[in-house]
């Protein structure tokens, strides 16, 4: 079952005065914008204006999937405390709408969350978008919207201010459409589309900028159903991690180390707020089962292990550095640089039979759990794998991607055989 996000709000200058709203709907495994609503509506109260941000996000998400939960977030107090029901409705212009919010989404498949003001910019931004537009005698276009662009641009810089890591650490995974079409946005309100580092980068940005508020599943047709959705976890930190040393299924099997089993916790913390994870399954090995444990006890889940998700065995090279191996076995090291059909010394397991183990492991996974979203605990190289089979790139690609400890990727699974990366690499629960 697919999840939602659904963060809205509402504004009125002047309360009563000239009012908008704003609502976005977001894939809750990805964070990717799905939907962005706003409009201008007259003369009213704060309160109506939230009311109305909430209702056309709920009724967005149910056109989107009417089968899917939906996590509402939200800055308004009184919204959240009157739908959940522990407030009650005494206002004549609430009780109509919370009725109408209530009609719009199976009132069992949707939960709702206050947060903090700053912690709701897009929306925000989009229902001051809507007043501005009314001002000016017009209606609100998601074409013309920067929205989402400033409220990534907000984030960024309030990630930059508090994080000890370098200034030109990337803010969001690699290949990130969502903020590249929000940029885009941003350059054809202004005209300035000469920007983009060339013309065909440009167009292709304008494109999805013009595509993205549309609601879709990727390249996936609408008929097409509920994906199987793997989120990737690799296992936190081992004593092993920060020394870069070869670490198969074949070796010591070492333990999480204090750091790792603090990562998992973030972890379990992250996609626990999420509440998109089903099922969880783990590689049989000590450190993916101690990660998939604390998640597990964090999201109240069982935990499945599966043999197909261990790492890629060594031979001789577990426990050394990529400098040790290349001293002492250059010739065979080179070679494994170079074939993916090659062995690591000591009769290891090569990649391309590591290609095939998790190839079987992923269909056999995909027929499980069809239309739900699994938490796969495993490392380094069937990630990986898992990614370059899903883009269909070379077995070279394995050595270009970057994949970080107790990091997160996600690939959706449609029945026609197709594949969509919806992430990649993602630290910011870490940060």
């Amino acid at each position: 079952m697919r999840e939602f996000i659904v963060e809205a709000d509402g504004g009125s200058r002047g309360n009563p005065g000239p009012a908008g709203y704003g609502s976005v709907v977001k894939d809750a495994a990805t964070g990717e914008t799905l939907v962005e609503a706003a409009e201008y509506i007259g003369v009213a109260t704060n309160n109506v204006a939230e009311y109305r941000g909430l209702l056309a996000g709920l009724r967005a998400a149910h056109e989107l999937d009417p089968t899917a939960t939906v996590h509402v977030r939200m800055d308004s107090k009184l919204v959240i405390e009157q739908m959940t029901g522990r407030w009650k409705i005494k206002h004549p212009d609430m009780k109509p709408l919370a009725a109408e919010a209530a009609r719009a989404f199976p009132v069992p498949q949707v939960t709702y969350e206050w947060i903090p003001r700053e912690q709701n910019k897009h929306a925000d931004r989009l229902a001051n978008e809507a007043m501005d537009a009314g001002k000016r005698g017009e209606q609100w276009s998601a074409s013309t919207s920067t929205a989402e662009l400033a409220a990534a641009d907000a984030k960024a810089a309030a990630r930059a201010v508090s994080a000890s890591a370098s200034a030109s650490e990337p803010s969001g995974p690699p290949g990130d459409a969502a903020a590249g079409a929000a940029r885009a946005r941003a350059a054809l309100a202004e005209g300035r589309t000469s920007a983009a580092p060339s013309a065909s980068k440009a167009e292709a940005d304008i494109r999805a900028a013009r595509t993205v508020a549309t609601p879709s599943s990727g390249w996936a047709p609408a008929d097409m159903g509920a994906p199987a959705t793997f989120v990737l976890l690799r296992h936190g930190e081992t004593p092993l991690t920060p020394q870069k040393r070869f670490s198969g299924s074949g070796g010591t099997d070492p333990s999480l180390s204090e750091v790792g089993r603090e990562q998992a916790e973030r972890v379990g913390a992250a996609l626990a707020r999420r509440g998109t994870i089903e099922a969880i399954v783990a590689s049989p090995l000590t450190r993916t089962r101690e990660t998939a444990g604390i998640v597990a006890a964090r999201l109240g889940l069982d935990v499945t292990i599966d043999d197909g998700l261990r790492e890629t065995d060594f031979g001789a090279w577990e426990g050394l550095t990529f400098g040790e191996v290349r001293e002492r076995y250059p010739d065979d090291l080179s070679a494994w640089l170079a074939d993916p059909e090659a062995r690591p010394t000591g009769d290891g397991e090569s990649f391309a039979a590591t290609a095939t183990r998790i190839a079987a492991t992923r269909d056999k996974l995909i027929a499980a759990y069809t239309g739900r979203t699994v938490l796969l605990v495993t490392h380094v190289t069937p990630i990986k794998t898992f990614v370059r089979l899903a883009l269909g790139a070379p077995p070279e690609s394995l050595f270009r991607m970057e994949l970080s400890a107790a990091s997160l990727s996600a690939i959706a699974y449609y029945a026609d055989g197709n594949a969509s990366v919806r992430l990649v690499n993602d630290t910011s629960h870490l940060r």
